[in-house]
């Protein structure tokens, strides 16, 4: 999978501040999308990283070792192009499972896109072991991962963390010039459609710019 060395989350953007010495933030303004749930619909899934992991350790949308912890707990997926978008499909939601193999338990699992696939079909899930063997039968999940790749079903859900429904912090690479905030947590039918900035004392909003891949 693609390596992302930025110690960051699901969407990132950024606004380049070249006429102050620091930046005294007073609101951010968050704009999402909102989107239907399709019925099921096919797709091929494969696993990669330890058996029992969580894939790579972020991936392309940069989210670090996040993506063992909760609310993330391993439960991840990198996606072939129709799911990763270029980058603004991290962290959308999606329900899988498989019935086609005697070890699948035919009951869906709900992972969320954190990796690109760029050696994947467009429809593919490329899962953390984690989630591969989540699909499986009680006892049979080493026997799922052995099986190759699988044809499995998928739909788009809600996300859902824990009752947070934006949540984001500044990243670590921002400066006296440079500025960008992460939004880590996107829960409930919305994609991410803008964000804007607000300096504290000023009235005006301020459009900030996506970073892809995160």
């Amino acid at each position: 999978m693609a390596p992302f060395s930025l110690l960051t989350l699901i969407f990132k953007f950024s606004l380049l501040f070249n006429f102050c010495r620091c930046v005294n933030l007073r609101n951010l303004n968050v704009s999402v999308l909102k989107w239907e749930s399709n019925n099921w619909s096919p797709a091929g899934a494969t696993w990669y990283g330890p058996p029992t992991g969580a894939g790579s350790e972020g991936g392309a949308c940069g989210y670090g070792d996040a993506v063992s912890q909760k609310p993330f707990s391993s439960m991840v997926s990198a996606g072939g192009q129709y799911f990763y978008q270029s980058g603004k499909g991290c962290g959308e939601c999606f329900q899988v499972k498989c019935t086609e193999n005697e070890a699948c338990s035919g009951k869906p699992v709900t992972v969320v896109i954190t990796d690109e696939c760029p050696s994947c079909d467009s429809v593919h899930f490329d899962l953390s072991g984690t989630a591969f063997g989540a699909m499986a039968a009680p006892g049979k999940a080493d026997q799922l991962r052995n099986a190759g790749v699988l044809q499995i079903q998928y739909t788009r859900v809600k996300c859902n963390y824990l009752g947070v429904t934006v949540a984001s912090h500044v990243d670590s690479g921002s400066n006296t010039y440079f500025f960008a905030t992460v939004v880590e947590f996107d829960a409930g039918e919305g994609d991410l459609a803008a964000v804007e900035l607000q300096q504290n004392g000023q009235d005006n909003w301020l459009p900030m710019q996506r970073l892809l891949g995160c």
